[in-house]
């Protein structure tokens, strides 16, 4: 089993930055292609970013695209997510998620693509 841990939410005014950190324990984390993905209140959790397993390809939605940069660091079994140039609408509870990595690739970006699932840090953006 892999387990996931965030950190790194907080409170933060438009135009701020925070980056935030994913944990992993239990099995080797370099295997899982990695995301992030958000849920704000009332609305479905939503796909944010994501890196495969060596680091080599990284995808973005669109809303966060140029503001947003997902990193990895196999030695340390952290993910990252440096989030700048923030916004109230980024405003949600982000998670940490892990991918067996058979199948995976530039479409996966539902919630179904992903097997492990961190508890999520709340990062909220006041204007």
């Amino acid at each position: 089993q892999l387990q996931l841990v965030e950190s790194g939410g907080g409170l933060v005014q438009a135009g701020g930055s925070l980056r935030l950190s994913c944990a992993a324990s239990g099995r080797t984390f370099s295997s899982y292609p990695t995301g992030w993905f958000r849920q704000a209140p009332g609305k479905e959790r939503a796909f944010v970013a994501a890196i495969s397993w060596r680091g080599l390809s990284k995808y973005y939605a669109d809303s966060v695209k140029g503001r947003f940069t997902i990193s990895r660091d196999n030695a340390k079994n952290m993910v990252y997510l440096q989030m700048n140039s923030l916004k109230p609408e980024d405003t949600a509870v982000y998670y940490c998620a892990a991918a067996r990595a058979t199948g995976w690739g530039s479409t996966s970006k539902g919630t179904d693509d992903y097997d492990y699932w961190g508890q999520g840090t709340q990062v909220t953006v006041s204007s």
